[in-house]
């Protein structure tokens, strides 16, 4: 996983480096526009010197005033002092500054980051408490009317486009039946106490509508996923002994086939997992919600950097962690991978 991150904290910095972008000469050139009166009545050549004066200083705080390309990422991340001998990096919790904000990056992804968290985590628990308990039931009565049913119905869901899937229920459960708002994330005007009663109701009403969407998007392929799986489980050779042996049923469905079928799962789960924070950007756009996806594409339609960069760095660290969570979870499933291992 470090060797993973750092490689790809390389790739974020050349990237990174790429764009037209130069913090130093930004803040100098501010520094030039707001003292116009003291420098009123002075040479163009005093005023370039000053300007060159004000912008080497920045280039010195920012780590920048050197073109070696190594001693600038070390300083990035925090591991080389910059010219003053400070380490202001990374690791030292300098993640940047928001031009387009006004505001350190920390500060601006804060409020966002919660939300899609909120809204990523609870929709991936709705989901897995519909599809899982689904798959197994139609693994079980697999080439029923209902099995049948179920699968044009997933493969529906599984085949339309999550932005068509946002428009029609949008037409349906605000324009149609006026139950939930189409966008935004609270009522205009209010400012309640955030985590009281009224706080939570009037949130969930806004959140609702975005939950219910991706819910409904994640449901088709992870049924079918389930109801595979089970399937497979179901014709092993110990299915049929436990059976033979006089078994209950639920014995055998929920206690030997689950567990044989749950190793495919968790690895699409996670995976799924992190689709779901990857595509909250078009979620978020359509409905309004003040979430990182919402942030991205602001941040890359004004050019704010320092932004991209940070949000992109916390998709790796989250894909990491849910490789790392896949690995740890298969010894907790199967014991012969711990065995194994």
């Amino acid at each position: 996983m470090l060797l993973v991150l750092l490689i790809l904290s390389i790739l974020m910095f050349l990237i990174y480096n790429l764009i037209p972008n130069n913090r130093a000469y930004t803040d100098a050139r501010n520094d030039m526009n707001s003292m116009k009166s003291a420098l009123k009545g002075k040479s163009e050549a005093e005023k370039e010197a000053f300007f060159q004066q004000r912008y080497e200083e920045y280039q010195r705080q920012y780590g920048t005033d050197t073109k070696n390309q190594v001693v600038r990422y070390l300083r990035w991340i925090g591991l080389y002092p910059n010219y003053y001998g400070r380490f202001s990096g990374l690791l030292q919790g300098n993640f940047g500054y928001s031009y387009e904000l006004k505001d350190e990056v920390l500060n601006v992804i804060k409020e966002p980051m919660k939300n899609t968290i909120f809204i990523n985590v609870f929709a991936t628990i709705l989901a897995l408490g519909i599809t899982i308990p689904l798959g197994i039931k139609l693994a079980v009565k697999k080439g029923t009317k209902l099995d049948q049913t179920v699968q044009v119905l997933t493969l529906l869901g599984y085949s339309l486009p999550a932005f068509v899937i946002c428009i029609v229920f949008i037409w349906i459960f605000c324009s149609q039946l006026g139950w939930f708002p189409p966008s935004g994330m609270k009522t205009p005007g209010t400012n309640y106490t955030p985590w009281t009663w009224i706080w939570f109701k009037d949130r969930m009403k806004y959140m609702a509508l975005p939950l219910i969407t991706m819910t409904f998007c994640s449901l088709g392929g992870m049924t079918r996923y389930v109801r595979a799986s089970m399937i497979d489980a179901l014709s092993m050779d110990c299915i049929r002994t436990a059976r033979a042996k006089g078994v209950k049923e639920k014995v055998v469905v929920y206690s030997h086939a689950w567990r044989n079928a749950l190793i495919p799962i968790v690895t699409l789960v996670v995976g799924w997992f992190l689709g779901i924070f990857g595509g909250s950007l078009m979620f978020e756009n359509i409905f309004g919600i003040n979430g990182m996806g919402k942030l991205m594409i602001q941040s890359l339609r004004t050019a704010d950097s320092d932004v991209i960069v940070l949000l992109q760095m916390f998709y790796v660290f989250v894909s990491l962690i849910g490789n790392l969570i896949i690995d740890l979870v298969y010894g907790l499933v199967d014991p012969r991978v711990r065995v194994s291992a």
